[in-house]
């Protein structure tokens, strides 16, 4: 049932469905409750009970027990209520178990991943019914202001992060109305923005910072010190910070602020305007690292060389990040988009390197890629 969204359960949770009262089957990743149609079974309901909990694509289509008709197959369609979870990736990136693609009587579909309700990556663009969405989840009403929705909704933390998750794509290539209100320019940011303002600053700020030098070639080695220092911020701000999701408060307090500073770019993740961080936002977060940056190195020059390049640093990133989620981009560009939307539709918690994997890589939060999608 490509771009159906069920709920998940785990072998464990299906293997306890196995009585009269409630009876489940599993082909690949699918789960069905056929406990209405034990009653009904020509052979009698105890020849099903005997898989009740277990894959039954073998049996199926086993000619010695008896091969099924398509009838038999329709029905399973129509009692299809639910995702196995059968990949569980690992800490180092591993993958655990093998992702099975759903197929029903040798016909395979696309697998939707059960925490995202997506196939690919293709998905995050197709466009989303308003209507039906809100009437299905009970989350948030795409043609009303977002995050009043979020404070007055009353979710559960669970259910916040589940449905945060599961991207929804605006109409049209707009942007969902946030505020509703004066303040909504300001959660609107072009990407060209940022060079526009912060390079400029980049550039004064090097200057000064590079009276304190006789040798440039030092002052070259601090500013890109402080490039890869930023690269090690972005990791942590995205894992520590951005998916605080496990320390999240179960209330709508945390959740608000969970969602206004990273879980609608994850609810909305093809919404242009929302993609590079606002100038007013990054104020607020930059200034703390500039305290911090004189308060650790023992020079002022030093210490504005190294705040130089890591702002410099957070300006690659944040176009690196429009750019990934929309722009064709060169061969050797690619693998970096496929591996950043995977992190959307495929697994949020892996894959926090934007402009590269390599933090990902050091501290074992690597995303496979190689697993089958589609």
């Amino acid at each position: 049932m490509p771009g159906l969204i069920l709920p998940t359960l785990t072998q464990a949770e299906v293997e306890s469905h196995n009585t009269k009262k409630s009876c489940y089957v599993t082909i690949g990743t699918n789960v069905y409750d056929i406990t209405d149609f034990l009653e009904s079974h020509p052979g009698g309901p105890e020849l099903i009970l005997e898989y009740a909990g277990k894959d039954v694509a073998a049996i199926l289509k086993d000619e010695e027990s008896h091969t099924h008709s398509e009838s038999a197959y329709e029905i399973l369609e129509e009692s299809h209520v639910a995702f196995l979870v059968t990949e569980k990736l690992k800490p180092n990136g591993q993958v655990q178990k093998k992702v099975a693609d759903s197929q029903i009587n040798g016909e395979v579909t696309p697998l939707i991943h059960p925490r995202t309700g997506m196939s690919c990556e293709e998905d995050l663009s197709k466009e989303t019914d308003y209507s039906t969405d809100y009437k299905k989840h009970k989350f948030l009403d795409l043609n009303k202001p977002l995050l009043m929705q979020v404070w007055n909704g009353g979710f559960s933390k669970r259910f916040y992060l589940d449905q945060v998750h599961r991207p929804r794509h605006y109409k049209g290539g707009a942007s969902a109305p946030l505020f509703g209100n004066f303040l909504e320019p300001l959660s609107l940011t072009p990407w060209w923005v940022v060079p526009m303002i912060w390079l400029p600053a980049v550039a004064y700020g090097t200057c000064m910072a590079a009276e304190g030098f006789e040798n440039k070639i030092t002052l070259a080695l601090f500013w890109g010190f402080g490039v890869f220092l930023w690269s090690l911020i972005e990791y942590i701000m995205h894992r520590c910070l951005f998916h605080l999701d496990d320390y999240l408060p179960d209330n709508r307090v945390g959740i608000t602020l969970h969602f206004l500073l990273h879980g609608v770019h994850h609810y909305l993740p093809m919404d242009k305007y929302r993609l590079v961080m606002p100038p007013t936002l990054f104020v607020v977060l930059a200034t703390p690292f500039w305290k911090l940056a004189h308060a650790l190195f023992w020079d002022w020059y030093v210490a504005t060389a190294i705040y130089c390049g890591g702002i410099f640093g957070y300006i690659c990133y944040d176009l690196t990040h429009y750019f990934l989620h929309h722009q064709n981009l060169p061969l050797w560009y690619k693998e970096l988009k496929k591996y950043h939307l995977a992190h959307h539709f495929l697994d949020y918690e892996l894959g926090f390197g934007v402009t590269s994997r390599f933090w990902d890589q050091i501290f074992g939060t690597e995303l496979p890629t190689v697993v089958k999608t589609a």
